[in-house]
């Protein structure tokens, strides 16, 4: 059967009887603005950043990613202070 059961009645009737609230509890909860679940979606970039396709040699990606988490920013710092020490030459 595939019909949505009813929900389950409460177990506590005294409003001093109700379960605390605990941060965990919050952390964990399913947050709803009616009957309509809200999903956090990812936080916003800072709109100083571009995404591209760039092809980087395995032994060089291998490196950074076994820095652990937060090699990209690591690797963008790496590429931003050899630009500081080897400036382009623009017209």
């Amino acid at each position: 059967m595939n019909a949505k059961s009813a929900d389950t009645s409460s177990t506590w009737v005294d409003p001093d009887d109700a379960p605390e609230l605990t941060d965990s509890w919050f952390e964990s909860a399913t947050l709803m603005q009616g009957a309509k679940v809200i999903r956090p979606g990812r936080v916003l970039g800072s709109g100083v950043k571009a995404s591209q396709t760039v092809r980087f040699d395995v032994s060089i990606l291998d490196a950074f990613k076994a820095t652990g988490k937060g090699w990209q920013t690591r690797m963008n710092d790496a590429l931003r202070q050899w630009l500081e020490e080897h400036p382009l030459n623009q017209p």
